[in-house]
């Protein structure tokens, strides 16, 4: 099995759409779109907000703060807590939680250490896990699930089981949009766009959360680091924390966010773990869910 399979065509309007995320200044797109998500222009943003959540069909009644005007910037308001108890975390201790609302991107068995991004498409665990051979070898043959975040879901992300985070990697990379368009036509989409790796500790094993930078993501942020770009570094970088900062989570508890919508990888080891078999390729989901069954 390749990593690639160029087997169907796109049409031409497909082709020029493709050619556009090679060519376009993804970056400064990024951080113009970061820039102005955090300015504060009162009715203005109000008003920007409205129309965002009327044009994406966003719940506003879900949400922690239901105004319009109670969100300062257009980041406070992508990143909306909701209320308590509207995403409620699927019961078990057997049973693990989707991270995030969505939709299944790609899910499945990994294939030695090949993963599907998408009909045709094939990208390795070395690659998505920045190079570490040795934390690919450990997910070979194991289970994967990509979720992915349009631009109307709540975009906070969640823990699915209780954890014990161990490392955190972050690689730089292209800013590619991850819509499911693109995932079907840019080869080793989520193995070449920037992101971070998080590595947990669990009782059925190793666990591995990515979320995966995209166009005009100004920032993806963990709740035990902050912010985690900018700065974009150009070089891997990793954090451990071991001992006395190790950071344990619940399953259910809030991990990270995005400002402005991408994706989340979960990587489990082999025979670790079942997914529900509702999951299949574009079933929209919601951070609580049953996203499987722990097997060990």
């Amino acid at each position: 099995m390749s990593a690639t399979n160029n087997s169907f065509r796109p049409s031409y309007w497909q082709r020029l759409k493709v050619a556009f995320q090679y060519v376009m200044p993804q970056i400064y797109m990024t951080r113009i779109a970061g820039y102005l998500a955090e300015k504060e222009w009162g009715g203005f943003t109000h008003l920007v907000i409205k129309l965002f959540a009327k044009k994406y069909d966003i719940n506003m009644q879900e949400a922690a703060k239901s105004s319009y005007n109670d969100y300062p910037t257009f980041n406070a308001f992508f990143t909306r807590e909701l209320k308590e108890g509207a995403r409620p975390i699927v019961e078990g201790d057997k049973n693990l939680c989707l991270p995030a609302d969505g939709r299944i991107s790609e899910c499945g068995k990994i294939e030695e250490d090949l993963l599907i991004q998408a009909k045709g498409h094939y990208f390795s665990l070395e690659d998505l896990l920045g190079g570490n051979k040795n934390l690919a070898k450990t997910f070979e043959n194991g289970i994967f699930a990509t979720t992915y975040l349009s631009p109307r879901d709540y975009h906070r992300v969640h823990m699915p089981c209780d954890a014990t985070l161990r490392q955190m990697t972050y690689v730089p990379g292209e800013l590619f949009s991850v819509n499911p368009f693109l995932a079907e036509h840019v080869p080793n989409l989520f193995a070449r766009n920037e992101r971070v790796i998080c590595l947990f500790d669990t009782e059925f094993g190793p666990m591995v959360q990515i979320l995966v930078g995209a166009t005009i993501t100004a920032s993806m942020k963990t709740v035990w680091a902050g912010v985690i770009n900018p700065p974009r570094y150009k070089r891997v970088v990793d954090w451990y924390y071991d001992g006395e900062d190790a950071v344990s989570l619940k399953k259910g508890q809030e991990m990270g966010a995005f400002q402005l919508g991408s994706t989340v990888i979960n990587l489990f080891v082999e025979d670790s773990m079942t997914l529900a078999p509702e999951l299949t390729v574009g079933h929209p989901v919601k951070m609580g869910e049953l996203l499987g069954t722990i097997t060990k």
